[in-house]
């Protein structure tokens, strides 16, 4: 079994065609020289503890593009010796799953045990997913699945309680240095970038491994006369398109983020998160819509214009369009983000609606019930009312709750902006019903 926590063999002339990607030919030869996920691989990780063990449960990698699952896979099963049997749940069906199946059996009644390992997991539908349960409850495979998406959400329940969700880490500048410095020892010369354009380019790649390979190899092939800095380097690579699927996780987490940051009054982070959304394509005007949630859920009556403002941002951006019309989105983010909050008006919201249902059908009381027939005048509707604007102060204190039910307290404004003066009103027309009724 190769020394899973030891120091990693020194490195021979790789094994590949001299032509292959430079990603290919530094893929690690075992988990020790995998880079950025040690809380797996280490001796206290998941991995690390099977492979001690020498015994695999089923697993499903989730984590972001170029961050080692389908090289762990790989690895995992050399290191506990299994046969390693890869499918793309791109290319595959029924049909290669049946094949993958009957092999696996075949090779199980040799004493050979079967790593399936499954690209793209997700993508297979609910029936696809099911045609694994009965192969890897009788041990004919151990399933490895690998997956960019919340499992959570894209893989059914009864797959994901016969597996364990490991978490891959997207890699940090120091992992992504070492595979830099490895590409540099295995090209026997330094890569032609400035110390500053290295920071760039590590920062470019956004934690994929594989990406950052990709650009050192187009970084190779070129003819560079000196070092290139920082503006140079971005002038001949592309920067790595920020992982966002606008259906999917990421999309939910950013717009998650966001909310929170406008309700925590940190417009850094609000605008950050904004920025992050718009810059990797997200539809304007969901942001918009999202906002004006948040102006009547977060922020309410403790500051009016909100809303008033989220509203003028949508119409300015209607008018404008991008890019201009962004920066309406941006102003109405700081101003939700820097207004005072209250979500009273989204708790009498709740509270209302749920003592609607419960008491839907009580009739109002009569003083307040239209009369348009004589009929319905004979029967007391409206009989009694009192209107308020011929009453002292415009106030007659009468009662508006039905018979049955005795006066509910939906909404509690705070003391915080315009609500503070609301509170005020509240209190001297609640002090004005108490005398009346004393009276």
């Amino acid at each position: 079994m190769p020394d899973l926590f030891g120091d990693p063999p020194e490195r021979t002339e790789p094994k590949e065609r001299p032509d292959a990607p430079l990603a290919d030919r530094l893929r690690p030869r075992t988990l020790a020289e995998v880079v950025g996920q040690e809380h797996l691989t280490g001796p206290d990780g998941a991995i690390g503890r099977m492979v001690a063990a020498g015994r695999l449960s089923s697993i499903l990698f989730w984590g972001p593009p170029g961050t080692g699952k389908t090289t762990i896979s790989r690895l995992l099963a050399d290191a506990v010796g299994m046969r390693f049997e890869p499918i793309s749940a791109v290319f595959s069906g029924v049909a290669d799953l049946k094949k993958v199946f009957a092999s696996a059996r075949e090779h199980a009644r040799l004493s050979q045990k079967t790593l399936l390992f499954v690209d793209e997991i997700h993508r297979f539908n609910r029936a696809q997913q099911d045609s694994f349960l009965p192969f890897v409850e009788d041990g004919t495979v151990t399933l490895v699945g690998a997956t960019t998406e919340n499992p959570s959400f894209e893989l059914n329940a009864a797959l994901l309680s016969r597996a364990q969700v490991l978490i891959l880490r997207r890699l940090d500048s120091d992992a992504l240095e070492k595979l830099l410095d490895r590409a540099e020892a295995l090209m026997e010369r330094p890569l032609p970038l400035t110390a500053a354009a290295r920071e760039a380019l590590v920062a470019s790649a956004d934690g994929d491994g594989r990406f950052l390979l990709n650009q050192a190899e187009t970084l190779y092939s070129v003819a560079v006369p000196e070092p290139l800095n920082p503006a140079s380097l971005s002038a001949l690579l592309h920067r790595r398109v920020a992982v966002y699927d606008k259906d999917r996780e990421g999309h939910y987490n950013l717009i998650s983020a966001l909310h929170k940051s406008l309700r925590g009054s940190d417009p850094q982070a609000a605008l950050y998160y904004l920025a992050r959304m718009l810059t990797a394509g997200e539809q304007p005007l969901y942001v918009l819509r999202r906002l004006v949630r948040f102006a009547s859920e977060d922020i309410g009556l403790a500051d009016p214009q909100a809303l008033v403002q989220c509203l003028a941002a949508k119409d300015a951006y209607d008018f404008l369009g991008s890019p201009e019309g962004e920066l309406s989105i941006v102003q109405a983010c700081l101003y939700c983000a820097t207004a005072p909050k209250s979500n009273a008006a989204y708790a009498a919201q709740k509270a209302a609606f749920r003592s609607a249902r419960e008491t839907g059908s009580l009739m109002p009381p009569q003083n307040i019930l239209n009369a348009p027939t004589k009929l319905m005048k004979d029967i007391g509707y409206g009989k009694g009312y009192a209107y308020d604007h011929d009453a002292p102060e415009g106030f007659s204190g009468a009662n508006y709750w039905p018979d049955e039910l005795p006066p509910q307290t939906f909404y509690t404004p705070t003391d915080r902006g315009f609500e503070q003066r609301i509170a005020e009103r509240l209190a001297y027309w609640n002090a004005r019903r108490a005398e009346q009724r004393d009276n």
